[in-house]
C-alpha cells in the first residue's frame, strides 16, 4: 500500500512537472514573442539599410547626464507629443512614419539647417517608441547627407518615460 501511494504520488509530481515545464515552452512560443521578433528583425533591417548606430536609454542618459556636446532631435508631432513630453533639451523636427525613400528638397533644407555645417557633431533620433520609423528616417537622411556620429535611440520617449528619466513640456 506504502509503495503504491509512493508511486502514485510520484506520478503525480512527473505530470505536474511535466504540464509546467510545457506551458512554459509553449509560452516562449507564444504571440508575444512571435510580435517581438517583428520587430526585432524590422528594426535590425531599418538600421543596415540607414547604416547609423544606435543607443539605449541608459547610454543616451548617461550622455545627458555628462553634458555631452550633441543634438537630440525628437521626431514626432509637435501638439501631440513633443508638446507634451519631451527628452530634455531636445529640439522637434516632424518626419514621418513611412520609410523615406526620397525626401523634398523643403525638408532636406530644413534638415540641413536644424544639424548645421559640423558632420562629424554626436546627433540623436528619437521618436516615440521602437516600431516608429520617424527616428529612422531622420538617422537615415542624416547620414545619407554625410553626417557621421548619426544614432538612434530605439526605445524613444516612451523608454526614457518608462526608466523615470525627467522630461520637458512646453507651456
Amino acid at each position: 500500500m506504502v509503495l503504491r501511494r509512493r508511486m502514485v504520488m510520484a506520478s503525480v509530481f512527473v505530470l505536474a512537472a511535466c504540464f509546467i515545464w510545457s506551458g512554459a515552452a509553449l509560452a516562449a512560443w507564444g504571440d508575444k514573442e512571435l510580435e517581438t521578433e517583428k520587430i526585432a528583425v524590422t528594426f535590425l533591417k531599418e538600421v543596415q539599410r540607414g547604416n547609423y548606430k544606435i543607443v539605449s536609454t541608459a547610454e543616451l542618459k548617461g550622455w545627458v547626464d555628462q553634458k555631452k556636446d550633441m543634438l537630440i532631435v525628437d521626431t514626432m508631432p509637435f501638439e501631440d507629443s513633443f508638446k507634451k513630453q519631451h527628452i530634455p533639451a531636445a529640439v522637434n523636427f516632424v518626419l514621418p512614419i513611412p520609410e523615406m525613400t526620397q525626401i523634398d528638397d523643403k525638408t532636406r533644407a530644413g534638415l540641413e539647417k536644424l544639424l548645421g555645417p559640423n558632420k562629424d557633431r554626436l546627433i540623436v533620433f528619437y521618436c516615440g517608441f521602437t516600431k516608429c520609423t520617424r527616428s529612422h528616417n531622420g538617422a537615415m537622411w542624416a547620414v545619407k547627407m554625410g553626417y557621421k556620429n548619426v544614432y538612434r535611440h530605439p526605445g524613444g520617449i516612451k523608454a526614457w518615460a518608462e526608466a523615470d528619466h525627467p522630461v520637458e513640456k512646453v507651456k
